[in-house]
C-alpha cells in the first residue's frame, strides 16, 4: 500500500528539458561517430578555416526572402559571388536536423558535437518562366571575399513542412561588409529578376495564408483586330495604359504623373478579359501582374512588385467579387479599399498601370467615390450590337467556306448574344458538317444557330451568354 504521508514529487519541467535534450545530441553524436559523420570536417570546422576566427563569435544577419523572389535572391548571390572574384560553395548534412536551425545554432552545435558536417548542397528546380526552370540552392554555404573581407551565407529556400522560411544569413567579422553586402544582394535581386518583363499570376501558399507564390503565364499576342468593341473604345483604353508608357519621359519632363487606372465594366462575356489579353500581348517587355478572386488580398505586394519591376502592368480582375468582401482579413474595411489603398501607395511618377475588371460597376461606384484620383478612365464594354456580331461571326469563320449573306443572317439572327455565343454557333456548324461526312456549307451554319436558338437550348444559351429578356430572330 502507498504511503499518505508521503508528498507527491513535482516535475522540475525546465530541468528534464535540459536533461532530454543533452541525451538526444549525446546519442546523436554516437550515431553521427558510427556512420563514418566524424571523419569529415564540420561546418565549424570550415568556417573557422575560411573565417580565421572561431565562427561562434561572429555575429549573423539575418534578411527573410518572401516566396516569390527565392529565384531572384539564388540569381543575385551568383551575380554577387562573381563579382567578388568566385568562391565556394558546401553542402551541410545532419539531416532534418538543420532544417530547425539557424545558422549561429548550427556553428555551435557543429563546434560542440561535431554535427552538421560538410555534405552536397541541396537543390531544387524552381521556374523562371512559361518555358524555363533554374537550379536555385536550397540549402547551402557559400564561402567568398568581400574587398579581401572573409564572408559566409547561408541560403536556405522556404519549406513549410518545417515551418522554414527563405532567407540568406551572413557571418562576418565586420557589421559595414555585412550590410553592404546585403544592399549589393538586393540591388541585384532588382537588376536580375527573373519576374522582370514577365507575365505572372500570384498563387496562394496552402501552408501559410499569408504568403504568395508564383506562375509564369504566356503572353499572348491578340492583334487589335481581333478585339471587337465599339468604335473607338480600343483605342481610349490602349491610349491610357499602352501610351502613356511610349511617352513616360516627355510626361516626366512635364511633371505630369504616370500612374493610372483604367476601369473596364460590362456583362460577362462582353470582351473585357480579351481586351486586357490585348493590352498584356502589346506591351511587350513590361512587367504584368495578373490578380484574381482570392488572390486579389496579395495586392499590396503586387503593387510592391510592379514598383520594383516598372513599367508594369497590375491587371485586377472581377473586382465586383471583393466589393463588400472581408472574409480575407476580417477587419471592418471590405478587400476592395486595400485595392484602393495599393493603387494610391504608388508615387505619381511610377510607370504602372491598373487594369480593373468588372461585371457589376454598380457595387465598385461606392467606393470609387470615396477615393477619387485612383482610376483616371473608365470604359464600358457592352453587349455586342449588330455590327459588332457581324464582325465576330466574320473574326471566327475567316477560313470556313460560308458566304457573307449567310454570316450577316446568322449575325441577324443572335441578337443579345456575346463572342462564345457566336464561337460555340461556328464549332457547331463544322460539327454538323463532320457527322453527316459533307462539306460545309451555309446551311449548316443555319441549322447550327437554329439549335442554339430554340426553346430546348434556353439553359445552353444563358451558359453562352444569351441576354435575358431578347429574343432569337428567326
Amino acid at each position: 500500500m502507498p504511503d499518505d504521508d508521503v508528498a507527491p514529487q513535482t516535475l522540475n519541467l525546465p530541468a528534464f528539458l535540459r536533461a532530454f535534450t543533452q541525451i538526444a545530441e549525446a546519442a546523436q553524436q554516437l550515431l553521427q561517430q558510427a556512420a563514418g559523420d566524424d571523419d569529415g570536417p564540420s561546418v565549424a570546422d570550415v568556417l573557422r578555416e575560411h573565417l580565421g576566427a572561431d565562427p561562434r563569435r561572429l555575429p549573423v544577419v539575418r534578411e527573410e526572402i518572401i516566396p516569390l523572389r527565392e529565384v531572384d535572391a539564388d540569381v543575385a548571390l551568383e551575380v554577387v559571388v562573381a563579382a567578388h572574384g568566385g568562391g565556394r560553395l558546401v553542402g551541410v548534412g545532419g539531416g532534418e536536423q538543420r532544417m530547425h536551425q539557424s545558422f549561429s545554432e548550427l556553428v555551435d552545435r557543429a563546434a560542440q558535437f561535431h554535427h552538421f558536417p560538410v555534405g552536397a548542397v541541396d537543390y531544387t528546380r524552381t521556374a523562371t518562366g512559361p518555358d524555363s526552370v533554374r537550379r536555385v540552392v536550397a540549402f547551402g554555404l557559400h564561402l567568398f571575399a568581400v574587398d579581401g573581407e572573409p564572408v559566409a551565407v547561408l541560403q536556405r529556400t522556404s519549406s513549410p513542412r518545417f515551418g522554414q522560411t527563405a532567407a540568406i544569413e551572413v557571418m562576418c567579422a565586420r557589421e559595414e561588409t555585412t550590410l553592404a553586402l546585403l544592399a549589393e544582394v538586393r540591388e541585384a535581386m532588382l537588376t536580375h529578376s527573373v519576374l522582370r518583363g514577365q507575365v505572372v499570376a500570384f498563387t496562394g501558399d496552402p501552408y501559410s495564408p499569408g504568403n504568395a507564390g508564383v506562375t509564369f503565364l504566356r503572353r499572348a499576342a491578340v492583334p487589335a483586330c481581333d478585339v471587337i468593341l465599339p468604335p473607338g473604345t480600343l483605342d481610349r483604353v490602349a491610349g491610357q495604359v499602352l501610351g502613356v508608357a511610349r511617352h513616360r519621359e516627355a510626361l516626366r519632363r512635364a511633371g505630369q504623373h504616370l500612374k493610372r487606372g483604367v476601369l473596364l465594366y460590362g456583362p460577362p462575356g462582353t470582351g473585357k478579359t480579351h481586351t486586357v489579353r490585348h493590352l498584356v500581348g502589346a506591351a511587350d517587355g513590361t512587367t504584368v501582374v495578373v490578380l484574381s478572386g482570392g488572390t486579389l488580398r496579395f495586392v499590396g505586394l503586387a503593387a510592391e512588385t510592379a514598383r520594383a519591376m516598372q513599367p508594369a502592368i497590375v491587371v485586377l480582375e472581377d473586382c465586383d467579387l471583393i466589393a463588400e468582401d472581408r472574409s480575407f482579413h476580417g477587419e471592418p474595411q471590405p478587400l476592395l479599399f486595400e485595392v484602393l489603398d495599393a493603387m494610391d501607395g504608388l508615387a505619381a511618377d511610377a510607370d504602372v498601370a491598373f487594369v480593373l475588371t468588372t461585371n457589376r460597376a454598380d457595387l465598385l461606384e461606392r467606393a470609387l467615390a470615396q477615393r477619387p484620383g485612383r482610376v483616371d478612365l473608365a470604359v464600358e464594354v457592352p453587349l455586342p450590337d449588330d455590327g459588332a456580331r457581324r464582325r465576330l461571326f466574320r473574326l471566327y469563320a475567316r477560313s470556313l467556306p460560308f458566304t457573307p449573306e449567310a454570316l450577316d443572317a446568322a449575325a441577324d439572327a443572335t441578337a443579345g448574344t456575346i463572342a462564345s455565343f457566336v464561337k460555340e454557333a461556328i464549332r457547331r456548324a463544322v460539327l454538323r458538317a463532320a457527322e453527316q461526312d459533307h462539306a460545309l456549307t451555309d446551311a449548316d451554319l443555319r441549322a447550327s444557330v437554329a439549335e442554339l436558338t430554340a426553346d430546348a437550348e434556353s439553359i445552353t444559351r444563358t451558359l453562352l451568354g444569351f441576354a435575358p429578356g431578347l429574343e432569337p430572330m428567326l
